[in-house]
């Protein structure tokens, strides 16, 4: 489990198939009012407040999303009430809980080098698709559902994520917030100018 705080009052955790496992959780029981489930989130909560000084006391916000054969998002958000600094006691939490299954894949990289190199793994797969951004000092590839099958789709997402981090940013946020590189047929145009021996340019300029 891994945690990320991106606002005062929220934080990000990243879930891994191994960590649902362990707990015997799929995603069709955080639907549930479960006692697993409930504990599940407990150790979040606690894990967060020593690890990240995230605070919880109240209701929150719960917003799930499940990226495939990597596990799971969870994006915590806390009422605006302050706490009184107490450490999360397991008792108090309150879970609005909603479920987002996305088809679409984003996939971050901290640098170039390591888009080119998922890229070159990709390739054969994906055809000329998928969308670059650069987004919160990250290169983003963007690809809208992609006509694949299980199999296929399981290895994109494995081939990927071995370069960089599946992350549940949407389209909208990298349109506008982000800052367009190629528009469209990413990995086409990538693999045109960057293809291996191609020349070294990092086209955000860094």
């Amino acid at each position: 489990m891994r945690i990320e705080r991106i606002a005062p009052d929220k934080v990000r955790f990243f879930l891994t198939l191994d960590d649902l496992s362990e707990r015997n959780i799929d995603k069709d029981d955080l639907w549930k009012d479960l006692p697993k489930v409930h504990e599940l989130f407990n150790d979040m909560m606690e894990q967060a407040y020593y690890e990240v000084g995230f605070e919880v006391s109240g209701p929150v916000a719960v917003e799930v999303f499940a990226l495939p054969s990597q596990g799971m998002v969870v994006v915590v958000s806390k009422a605006s009430e302050e706490s009184d600094g107490e450490p999360f006691d397991g008792e108090t939490i309150e879970m609005e809980v909603t479920l987002e299954t996305r088809d679409d894949i984003a996939c971050a990289f901290r640098d170039f080098e390591h888009l080119l190199a998922a890229v070159r793994r990709v390739r054969s797969v994906v055809g000329p698709a998928g969308r670059l951004y650069h987004y919160k000092g990250h290169y983003v590839l963007y690809f809208e559902p992609l006509a694949l099958d299980e199999a296929e789709y399981e290895k994109l997402v494995a081939n990927l994520a071995e370069y960089g981090d599946i992350v549940p940013v949407t389209i909208h946020v990298l349109e506008e917030y982000g800052k367009p590189i190629i528009p469209e047929r990413a990995v086409e145009v990538l693999g045109r100018y960057f293809g291996e021996g191609g020349p070294f340019v990092d086209p955000a300029g860094r």
